[in-house]
């Protein structure tokens, strides 16, 4: 066992789903640099799922969280106090609605649907073309989705222009990975093209998109 005292220790993957929290600590760390955390090859079995990520936390008795959004919103609403990733949930209720929102948005719809579209199109055995077809149309129903929302917009959550927040982290991973999917460029929807831009220049993001890469 380590005997690190980094706060965290996360079980991850650079998958979509795995880079969403590594991208969220490295964003919180670049704001609280106490909130470090560590890394193993190995995984226990501390998610029901047995799916990655998964994360304990060290400072409050090794409380284990799994499911990407569960672990944002578990960090945010312990550690970041400042309110830079998310809104107060009591002073700023609409705010934090509609991080909920987008966030639950991307959970429940953009990554089981293009996670389909990767399977049917790039993995399964057997040929179907209705499962491939379905899949990927609703991706791209789901991109027109965020096309809308974005329009006059940088980040999905937020007044005016929004700002940078668990949402935006919740989804930019899954768009990233649109060629893999099969839509080759973000030509048809513009403006998710210079959010997912605007996602990727993020000193934290960059850094965060490293983590688990061998």
């Amino acid at each position: 066992m380590s005997t690190s005292t980094k706060p965290f220790l996360l079980y991850t993957w650079p998958t979509p789903n795995g880079l969403q929290t590594s991208v969220f600590l490295e964003e919180l760390k670049a704001v609280y640099p106490e909130l470090d955390y560590e890394l193993q090859p190995w995984f226990i079995e501390i998610n029901p799922n047995g799916r990655i990520p998964a994360l304990i936390d060290r400072r409050r008795g090794n409380f284990a969280v799994f499911e990407t959004a569960a672990i944002m919103l578990y960090l945010a609403h312990n550690y970041d106090k400042d309110f830079k990733l998310w809104y107060d949930p009591v002073k700023n209720p609409n705010e934090y609605s509609e991080i909920l929102q987008w966030t639950f948005f991307a959970h429940g719809g953009v990554g089981p649907m293009q996670g389909q579209s990767n399977h049917f199109n790039r993995f399964a055995k057997e040929d179907i073309p209705y499962a491939k077809k379905r899949y990927l149309d609703e991706t791209k129903r789901l991109y027109g989705v965020l096309e809308i929302r974005l329009k006059d917009r940088d980040w999905l959550a937020g007044p005016g222009r929004g700002k940078f927040t668990i949402a935006d982290i919740k989804a930019f991973p899954w768009v990233r990975g649109h060629a893999f999917t099969g839509i080759e460029t973000l030509d048809e929807f513009p403006n998710v093209k210079a959010w997912l831009a605007r996602a990727l220049a993020r000193p934290a993001v960059q850094k965060g998109l490293e983590v688990g890469k061998a």
